[in-house]
C-alpha cells in the first residue's frame, strides 16, 4: 500500500495493529505485518505500534497528547456570501451559546472563569460583517480580511483557519453542514490532527468528563451516535441547518475585534462566475407550517388531501422518503435525513410512520403533529399532538373547521 510502510525488522507480530485497525486493512503474513488495499491511512496502526516503531505513514504526526486543559472557549467559523452571513450561521452561535452556559455551569463555582465564544471570520469583504456577529452574541471576532480570500478558496481558508486555531486554542470548533462546511471543516481537523463529527442534530456537554457530546444519525440513520474526542483537540463538529435555535440579534452589544496578520497562500482555485441557485417553489426551510405526506397516502392522486390542508393553514407540502422513492412526489419536498432538515410552528405528518431518518429532519418543529391509523407508529412517539385515525377522514374535518374559522 503506497504512503504507508513496514518495517520488517521492527515488526514482531503482536498483532496490535491487526486489533486495532477499524478497516481490516493489516494481514499477518510470516509473523509480519502486511498493509493491504483497505487501508486509508488513518494512523491507527501507527499509533498501536508505537512502542516498537515498525509502522510508519510519511508525513504523519501522533495524536496530541499531554495537557488538553490549555484549550479553552469555543469557536464558530462564519460562512459568508456576497458580504452576507450563510443563514446557519445565528444557528451555530445560538448552539455555541448553549454549549457555553452548559459549560460555565459546571465549571464556573471551581475556576471563576468565564468560556468566551469567538467567530472564526476569514475572506474578502468580512469586516463589514464583525459587529453584526458581536451582536447575535460572540464575545471576540477572529478577523482576517484579505482581498484574495474569495468565498471558495476552502485551500486558503483553510491555511488561515489551521494558524489561528493553532494560535487561540479553543477547546471547541463548530461550522455549518453546509456544502462549504461539509468540505472545509474535514480538512481543519485533518491537518490539526482532531476528530470531527459531522451533520450533528445534537450538541450538548457531558456533565461528568465536561466533553462535547457530539449526536448524529448513524448506520443510515437507524440509530443515534453520541461521539466525543477524548484525546484530541479542538473537539469538533458540523451542524444541520433549521436544527439549532438561532441566537437572538442584539443591536449595539460590544464585543472585541481581532485582526490577525497571517501568511494568505493564493489558492489552487480560481471562481469563474458566480450562478445563483434558481428560486424554489418549495420553500421547505422558511415554512412556518408544513403538512407532509407519507406512505399511509395509498397512491399519489391521494396527496391533494396534504395539498388541501397545507393551503388551508397557508403552509407548504412536504413528504417522506418512501413517498418520494415511491415518485408520488418531487425530491425537493422530502423531509429527513437524506431531505431536508426544517423548523417550522407546526409540522403535520400525515400517514407517516415516523421512522428516525424522518424524525431527524423534522422533530425540532415547535408542534408535532400525527395522523396515523396505527397506534405503534414510532412518530406518535415525538408527537405533541397524535389522532389516531382514517387519515381520509380526519383531514376533510380539519380543513373544513379551518375554512369555518378563517
Amino acid at each position: 500500500m503506497e504512503g504507508i510502510t513496514v518495517l520488517v525488522d521492527k515488526c514482531v507480530g503482536c498483532k496490535l495493529c491487526i486489533k486495532t485497525c477499524p478497516y481490516d486493512a493489516i494481514d499477518l503474513v510470516d509473523k509480519k505485518a502486511v498493509i493491504n488495499d483497505r487501508c486509508t491511512l488513518c494512523g491507527a496502526c501507527v499509533e498501536a505500534c508505537h512502542a516498537y516503531g515498525a509502522i510508519v505513514i510519511e508525513g504523519w504526526e501522533p495524536v496530541q497528547t499531554g495537557d488538553l486543559s490549555i484549550y479553552t472557549g469555543i469557536a464558530v467559523y462564519v460562512e459568508h456570501r456576497h458580504g452576507k452571513l450563510v443563514p446557519i450561521v445565528p444557528e451555530i452561535i445560538g448552539a455555541a451559546l448553549e454549549l457555553k452556559e452548559q459549560l460555565e455551569g459546571q465549571v464556573k463555582e471551581q475556576s471563576g472563569g468565564d468560556t468566551p465564544v469567538a467567530a472564526l471570520l476569514i475572506g474578502s469583504g468580512g469586516s463589514g460583517l464583525a459587529q453584526e456577529l458581536i451582536e447575535y452574541g460572540v464575545d471576540e471576532v477572529w478577523l482576517v480580511d484579505h482581498p484574495d480570500i474569495h468565498e471558495l478558496a476552502e485551500d486558503t481558508i483553510s491555511d488561515v483557519a489551521v494558524q489561528i486555531i493553532s494560535e487561540k486554542k479553543p477547546a471547541i470548533v463548530l461550522g455549518g453542514g453546509t456544502v462549504i462546511g461539509r468540505s472545509l471543516l474535514p480538512s481543519i481537523a485533518s491537518r490539526l490532527r482532531t476528530g470531527l463529527t459531522a451533520d450533528c442534530t445534537e450538541l450538548t456537554i457531558d456533565a461528568e468528563s465536561g466533553l462535547l457530546r457530539q449526536t448524529r444519525p448513524a448506520f443510515g440513520g437507524n440509530i443515534m451516535a453520541t461521539i466525543l474526542c477524548e484525546n484530541s483537540r479542538p473537539q469538533m463538529a458540523t451542524v444541520r441547518h433549521k436544527v439549532m435555535n438561532p441566537a437572538p440579534r442584539r443591536p449595539g452589544r460590544e464585543g472585541t475585534v481581532v485582526t490577525f496578520d497571517v501568511p494568505v497562500q493564493p489558492s489552487r482555485f480560481e471562481m469563474l462566475e458566480f450562478v445563483a441557485e434558481e428560486a424554489s417553489a418549495v420553500n421547505l426551510a422558511d415554512a412556518e407550517f408544513i403538512v407532509s405526506g407519507g406512505r399511509g397516502l395509498g397512491e399519489p392522486a391521494n396527496f391533494r388531501y396534504v395539498e388541501e390542508l397545507a393551503k388551508a393553514l397557508g403552509g407548504a407540502v412536504g413528504a417522506s422518503r418512501a413517498a418520494v422513492d415511491a415518485g408520488w412526489i418531487q425530491y425537493s419536498h422530502q423531509v429527513g435525513q437524506t431531505g431536508r432538515t426544517v423548523k417550522p410552528q407546526i409540522y403535520v405528518a400525515c400517514g407517516i410512520s415516523g421512522a428516525i431518518q424522518h424524525q431527524v429532519g423534522m422533530k425540532s418543529a415547535d408542534v408535532i403533529i400525527a395522523i396515523n391509523n396505527d397506534p405503534d407508529a414510532p412518530i406518535f412517539s415525538i408527537a405533541h399532538y397524535g389522532v389516531q385515525g382514517d387519515l381520509f377522514e380526519v383531514i376533510p374535518e380539519l380543513v373544513r373547521q379551518l375554512k369555518e374559522t378563517a
